[in-house]
């Protein structure tokens, strides 16, 4: 795959572990600004494809059909906590729609905000559907369906018409035919979308830069984008979470110029609005090889977007946690670090 070393994890002097993945950042015309790795390399989407599953809700008009609400169209491209706010807010998607939490097809798993999953243990409670991070999505989905009159029953199903649907809007976005986008299943039982690292640069940036690319002829399209980006920027806690969460607190931090979208199994996917340095934008899509998260991903997504330029040290400071790590053993005693090591320009 021609990873490349992006993360090494010390102890004393030496080299103990490392991490390598893929790094793409393009134009929204296609113009590869940085890369490292091969990054025809194929992988998935995970979670990171949400904005376009997402896209055909509000581009058929079904999310103003039903009056969606901004907060509510940022928990159908989140992968919320499991907090009392994401579980509000994808109730009343379903309200709206007039369906109850059994319709989704996403099963269960505890939040993954810890405060909340101890409120709910100490309660003697089960995670509820509703508590996955996914069912906003699912909401999402069933409300498609459900306004261009396709069956609800079996909505995630690869051939049934909403995810087709879904499948070309991606096509468009990444520049990809759409018979050439691979399909598997996602942690939530919904299609998942393979396509290779740079076509999901791509993706995002003609997302955020549309008026750049060739998706500029869909004004429908183009207009459904913006509404998208509009939800993430201005609902950060509905796409993470109130604590502890990449991508609400990058977005903070970014004050509008960063949509980021994390993935399982180390994806994370940024949009970054044009502005001054970039004025048509761009598309940023990390892979960690290994699949690694919170040690790996999180400090190669800040450390991209400082060599970037595209956050000053104000905004570094806020997001520390998310940097370079101290590794300490049993007695407290700082023996390592994880740290990048890679240069991009």
């Amino acid at each position: 795959m021609n990873a490349a070393l992006l993360v090494e994890v010390t102890r004393g002097a030496f080299v103990e572990s490392c991490h390598r993945g893929f790094i793409s950042v393009v134009e929204p015309t296609g113009a590869i600004i940085a890369q490292l790795g091969n990054c025809t390399t194929q992988t998935h989407f995970r979670s990171a494809a949400k904005p376009f599953q997402a896209l055909p809700l509000v581009a058929t008009g079904a999310a103003s059909h039903f009056q969606l609400t901004a907060p509510e169209l940022a928990v159908i491209n989140g992968s919320h906590s499991g907090e009392a706010a994401h579980l509000e807010a994808v109730q009343s998607i379903l309200d709206k729609i007039e369906l109850d939490a059994s319709a989704l097809l996403c099963g269960a798993h505890r939040p993954s905000d810890e405060t909340t999953a101890k409120q709910l243990r100490a309660t003697g409670q089960a995670p509820q559907t509703l508590h996955n991070n996914c069912s906003g999505k699912h909401a999402g989905m069933l409300a498609l369906a459900k306004f261009l009159g396709h069956p609800i029953e079996n909505y995630i199903a690869p051939a049934h018409p909403i995810q087709q649907l879904i499948r070309q809007t991606l096509s468009k976005f990444a520049h990809v035919p759409s018979d050439e986008i691979g399909v598997a299943i996602d942690g939530c039982s919904a299609p998942v979308f393979v396509t290779s690292v740079e076509a999901m640069a791509r993706s995002y940036a003609q997302l955020v830069g549309w008026p750049h690319a060739e998706i500029a002829e869909d004004q429908i399209l183009c207009n459904a984008a913006t509404r998208v980006v509009n939800a993430f920027i201005e609902h950060p806690e509905m796409i993470g979470g109130t604590r502890n969460r990449l991508d609400t607190d990058l977005m903070k931090a970014a004050r509008g110029q960063i949509i980021s979208k994390v993935g399982a199994e180390g994806v994370q996917l940024l949009g970054v609005l044009p502005c001054p340095r970039y004025p048509c934008g761009l598309g940023i899509a990390i892979k960690i090889e290994d699949g690694d998260t919170r040690r790996a991903r999180d400090p190669v997504v800040i450390e991209t977007l400082r060599q970037l330029d595209l956050l000053n040290n104000t905004q570094l400071a806020q997001l520390t946690q998310y940097t370079r790590a101290i590794i300490y053993n049993h007695r407290k005693l700082e023996v390592g670090e994880v740290r990048p090591c890679f240069k991009l320009l």
